[in-house]
């Protein structure tokens, strides 16, 4: 039952954070034509272990170098930019078909529980996917509650 709660509270929390980017991200700032829009938002799975919550990114054709990840007031934030995708040399000489490959800046909230240790949150780039680990605090981990063989209840501290 407990986890289940918490599952509906996470699946909140990832609406509400993808309502958040949409917003945050996806709405021109001024009337201009030029402001600024996102044009992709990179998809993520986010899943809770028994240590940790779990943030993984799909960020094809990104460099790790222009990946930033961020964690503020329990926000995890990654954002960064993906270059070009299309040859620079000689655009005027180029007969594109098709460019369906977004490229430019992209940013992804997550809000995340109150009890996380955000002094060990890691992070790894392999094979397009950006995987950031981040550990629940020692207070939020399961444990076990020794019961006490004696009958008195005063004796138990709370």
């Amino acid at each position: 039952m407990i986890t289940s709660n918490f599952n509906a509270v996470l699946d909140r929390m990832l609406t509400l954070s993808q309502a958040m980017s949409e917003t945050e991200d996806g709405i021109p700032t001024t009337t201009s034509p030029r402001a600024r829009i996102q044009l992709w938002v990179p998809p993520v799975d986010i899943y809770e272990t028994e240590s940790a919550f779990v943030i993984e990114a799909d960020l094809p054709g990104v460099h790790s170098e222009n990946v930033d990840i961020q964690f503020d007031r329990h926000t995890l934030t990654i954002s960064g930019t993906r270059g070009a995708t299309l040859p620079a040399k000689d655009k005027a000489q180029l007969r594109v078909f098709s460019a369906e490959r977004p490229t430019g800046s992209f940013s992804r909230s997550v809000r995340l529980p109150e009890h996380v240790d955000a002094e060990k949150i890691g992070a790894r780039f392999a094979e397009g996917v950006l995987t950031v680990q981040v550990p629940k605090s020692v207070g939020a981990l399961p444990r076990k509650i020794a019961i006490s063989a004696t009958a008195d209840a005063k004796s138990i501290s709370a």
